[in-house]
């Protein structure tokens, strides 16, 4: 029995004829909401939310969000030197204080992240290792929240953490060296 549609083209190409037209890649980016299961990032957003009074539900997932992704990003970037923002950094304090899921994450991550805070001074925002690490954060798949990265003197969103974090020691994943921080005869400064 016949059919009574026309038979489709081959999808080969014969000499003469054009070659079809090439597909479209869709590219989506990663979700770092997903690398947690919803009860361990409900409770990261929540003590995001309880450390900083007013900041709100919905700005508190943005900044658990953003931090999963910085994380995973110096996870895959070893030998980086990447740095958070303030904002995206008081995220990813929240993530550290629940240190069992944040050992599970880091193990399925494949590396440990290490946070090594320094104190706040003049000029210590360096907007080249933020660009890195914004430039290192789309490269992992992620699309980062702009308004999250803001410079301090610029952000109009305010948080508890009033720690810099910088590779001023040396290319060390993420942050300087704790021989670094502290040695009291050498600054972070001093490289």
């Amino acid at each position: 029995m016949s059919s009574p549609y026309p038979t489709p083209p081959p999808c080969s190409t014969r000499p003469g004829n054009p070659a079809p037209p090439a597909r479209a890649t869709l590219t989506v980016p990663r979700l770092s909401r997903t690398l947690l299961g919803t009860d361990e990032f409900l409770a990261v957003a929540m003590t995001v939310a309880r450390d900083n009074e007013g900041l709100g539900w919905s700005l508190a997932e943005r900044i658990t969000v953003e931090a999963l992704a910085f994380v995973a990003t110096c996870a895959e970037n070893e030998g980086v030197g990447l740095a958070p923002s303030p904002v995206v950094d008081e995220g990813w304090h929240a993530l550290i204080l629940h240190t069992e899921l944040y050992a599970d994450l880091q193990e399925r991550l494949g590396g440990l992240v290490h946070h090594y805070p320094q104190a706040p001074e003049d000029g210590g925002y360096e907007e080249d290792v933020i660009a890195t690490t914004l430039t290192a954060v789309r490269r992992a798949g992620f699309e980062p929240d702009e308004e999250l990265w803001n410079r301090p003197m610029d952000n109009l969103i305010t948080v508890k953490a009033e720690t810099w974090h910088s590779p001023m020691c040396g290319p060390i994943k993420p942050m300087p060296s704790p021989q670094c921080l502290s040695d009291p005869k050498k600054t972070p400064r001093q490289g």
